[in-house]
């Protein structure tokens, strides 16, 4: 149920236009300032993971793993998707409680 809404607010949000996905555009939104929230597919490889944790930690980033690739980038209208950062504060705090609340019923 929790997945869910995450799911739908991660699609409000590409909408909006406050979505970077894809590897490149994260790590380009985390390093210019304007992610407020990165997530990070679930079944992304280590050095992916390994690779955000450190930058996201560098740039005081908050940093969630979530879901299958396919899942996320059907969230954002996508094919599928490793990663994605969110660049709106308000989305971000949204998706942040619904996280924080999704990794303590798991």
């Amino acid at each position: 149920m929790q997945q869910d809404r995450i799911l739908s607010m991660l699609g409000l949000a590409a909408k909006a236009g406050k979505i970077a996905s894809g590897e490149f555009s994260t790590e380009k939104a985390v390093k210019s300032h304007q992610a407020f929230l990165v997530i990070v597919s679930a079944e992304a490889s280590e050095n992916t993971k390994k690779m955000f944790r450190n930058m996201c930690s560098f740039y005081h980033v908050p940093m969630y793993l979530y879901a299958p690739k396919e899942t996320l980038g059907h969230a954002i209208g996508k094919e599928y998707r490793a990663s994605l950062a969110v660049l709106d504060e308000g989305f971000a705090a949204n998706l942040i409680e619904k996280l924080k609340i999704a990794d303590e019923t798991e």
